[in-house]
């Protein structure tokens, strides 16, 4: 039997990298906002955490609909807030990914299943996608 050669194993290692929002890896840290926008108010399996600060989440910037707030200062002291939420995948954001990530792993090590995703709101933004602002 002829062996796939270069092509079929980059091949196959693309098909196996792609994901769709329903199977979410194991190993998966970070979601992109692509991913992010398909699973908002579609899937309820997922929960949305802005970690950012209250006059960020309610700056012009938005955030995502339906989203709660913890700030990430703030996330070890309110992880009880959150029990609710544990057999849910929990999607962590900021303006552009840092604090989220540092979210992400605060959550994992208590045992939740947490995202970061990628780029934040800034990039969120920046594709245009819906967010929800507070009255000025």
């Amino acid at each position: 039997m002829r062996s796939p050669g270069w092509f079929g194993l980059i091949l196959a290692a693309v098909i196996a990298g792609c994901s769709s929002p329903d199977i979410v890896r194991k190993d998966q840290v970070t979601i992109s906002t692509a991913e992010t926008y398909r699973i908002l108010g579609q899937d309820t399996a997922y929960v949305f955490l802005d970690v950012r600060t209250p006059a960020e989440y309610g700056s012009i910037t938005g955030h995502l609909e339906g989203a709660l707030l913890i700030p990430v200062d703030t996330l070890e002291r309110q992880m009880a807030s959150l029990e609710t939420f544990r057999s849910k995948t929990i999607i962590a954001y900021c303006r552009s990914g840092v604090r989220s990530l540092r979210a992400q792993k605060i959550l994992a090590g208590h045992g939740f299943r947490a995202l970061s995703m990628a780029g934040g709101i800034t990039r969120w933004n920046s594709e245009n996608l819906p967010v929800v602002k507070e009255p000025q």
